[in-house]
């Protein structure tokens, strides 16, 4: 049985789990008990046989504006220690470990704007698409704060250190069409186009071998640390593992085949 949420919404269909950040009246930001529900929700999905592909967004306008900024400020005044802050962090780190270490495909369905950690949400996920009305802006340093949620070790990976260092320190907006020459984003479509065409998207990944998608998604995690000797070894036994599978014979079978009509 499904699990209820009291910030976010889930649906399954064709075998696509989609995660919605539910509290737009608060620009999706992180707050209440969001954090320990997105990680639960993804727990779920992972655990659940019938998911192949998990797809997170947000409701309204807004993707995920990050943390709530005004709960921060209510500890400072209160003069409360790093204490107070800390399980929030864990709780971040909780969450994008669960999302990079996913064996299934996460795509983030960025609808509106994408801040701070909203914005580090989108970079953990595998794949990015976009609507045009998109923004991604790590403003940590307009708060006086320094970068989370894994942001420092996402963003470079992503647009190299010098452009990552220049979107920290500056805490600037970038729109949906700079995203995409950056790399940050592999898609932007028009916004009223963003479920069609990310569902197009997810299906193609339904229909793969899901041990192929799981694989490549470790290979390509670990090429960002193995030499290319220990990526040949990788190579070698995710072949076998993909050989061995269930349904490999009837895919090369069908595959031969049209490639012979």
């Amino acid at each position: 049985m499904a699990l209820q949420f009291e910030t976010l919404r889930t649906e399954t269909d064709n075998h696509v789990r989609t995660i919605a950040l539910d509290r737009s009246k608060h620009q999706n930001a992180f707050g209440e008990v969001m954090r320990e529900e997105l990680l639960h929700a993804l727990m779920e999905a992972q655990d659940d046989d019938e998911v192949r592909v998990i797809v997170i967004t947000g409701s309204g306008r807004w993707f995920c504006t990050g943390g709530d900024v005004k709960q921060m400020l209510a500890l400072k005044d209160e003069e409360a220690g790093f204490e107070k802050i800390r399980p929030i962090l864990d709780e971040g780190r909780r969450v994008v470990t669960m999302i990079h270490d996913m064996p299934k495909p996460v795509v983030a369905m960025v609808n509106g704007a994408a801040t701070g950690a909203g914005m580090t949400l989108a970079l953990a996920c595998d794949v990015r698409i976009a609507s045009d009305h998109a923004t991604f802006t790590q403003n940590f340093v307009h708060a006086g704060l320094h970068p989370d949620w894994g942001g420092t070790w996402f963003l470079p990976r992503l647009v190299g250190p010098g452009r990552a260092m220049e979107l920290f320190w500056t805490g600037r907006r970038v729109e949906a069409e700079e995203a995409e020459e950056m790399g940050l984003v592999q898609q932007v479509v028009p916004h009223p186009h963003l479920e069609e065409h990310t569902l197009r998207f997810t299906r193609r990944l339904v229909k793969a071998p899901a041990a192929t998608l799981r694989l490549v998604k470790m290979a390509v995690q670990n090429a960002q640390a193995l030499d290319l000797q220990s990526m040949l070894d990788y190579e070698a036994e995710a072949q076998q593992q993909c050989w061995e599978a269930a349904g490999t014979t009837e895919r090369l079978r069908a595959y031969v085949n049209k490639q012979r009509s």
